[in-house]
């Protein structure tokens, strides 16, 4: 009796294991483990590449719509209904396999990208929020949240704050920032991290090298001739901030 109790339980539990219902795979789903790899404070661009190529999916069961982001191209699909998973089909025939894994959405292997496990998101930006905004303001906090200090450079023994909404304050004369994900911002700076700083929506790049809490932001050198793509590398030092 004992251990017919037993398989009935494990088999109970099993089945529950496996049994999702549609609105499981609702709302925003991001890339925790690149997001978890950057926060350790190394190379951003090793991180996003060792743990991508997609950062976010969003999924509307109701609608049957879905879209993902890559950071820094989005594409939008339908969704279909198979058995125990969903196929996004996008355009040109481009189909991916969603299935639930206990808490994880896994984007399963296909010939266009490798499987990938994506979270739920704990503070998603709004539904009608551009697909990508979760994951970015999540990746903004953990990767560059807190209080630096302004070890050297300008305004040096100030504060800096990066918000994840893209404001930067403490830097003098700027008032946004971006962190170069994926795309042609990538492309242009080769093997080296990229930020764009601004203020009043006029800016340029930056090179910039995180190891650990130390952050040193550097001038970007372009040595493309003008009707070329830019090509930038590090120049000199423009600031060097350490987080408490």
């Amino acid at each position: 009796m004992r251990q017919a109790l037993a398989l009935t339980l494990a088999a109970a539990l099993l089945s529950g294991c496996a049994s999702h219902k549609p609105e499981d795979y609702n709302g925003i789903w991001i890339n925790q483990k690149a997001i978890d790899s950057a926060a350790k404070g190394i190379s951003l661009r090793q991180a996003l590449k060792d743990n991508g190529p997609n950062f976010e999916w969003k999924l509307n069961i109701a609608a049957g719509q879905a879209s993902v982001d890559n950071g820094f191209e989005l594409a939008e699909g339908q969704l279909a209904a198979g058995d125990k998973q969903y196929q996004v089909v996008f355009p040109g025939n481009h189909v991916e396999t969603l299935t639930l894994d206990g808490d994880e959405l896994v984007q399963n292997t296909s010939q266009w990208s490798p499987q990938q496990s994506f979270e739920k998101a704990r503070s998603p930006a709004p539904m009608g929020a551009r697909t990508g905004t979760t994951f970015e303001q999540a990746l903004y906090s953990a990767y560059l949240g807190g209080e630096w200090k302004i070890m050297a450079g300008p305004g040096q023994g100030g504060t800096v704050h990066f918000r994840d909404n893209g404001v930067v304050e403490g830097l003098p004369s700027l008032d946004r920032y971006a962190l170069c994900l994926a795309g042609d911002c990538a492309d242009m700076s080769g093997a080296n991290d990229s930020l764009w700083l601004e203020r009043n929506q006029r800016g340029a790049p930056y090179i910039f090298k995180r190891d650990g809490d130390q952050l040193e932001i550097l001038r970007a050198l372009n040595s493309a001739q003008p009707d070329e793509k830019p090509q930038l590398s590090p120049g000199p030092r423009q600031w060097l901030l350490e987080r408490d």
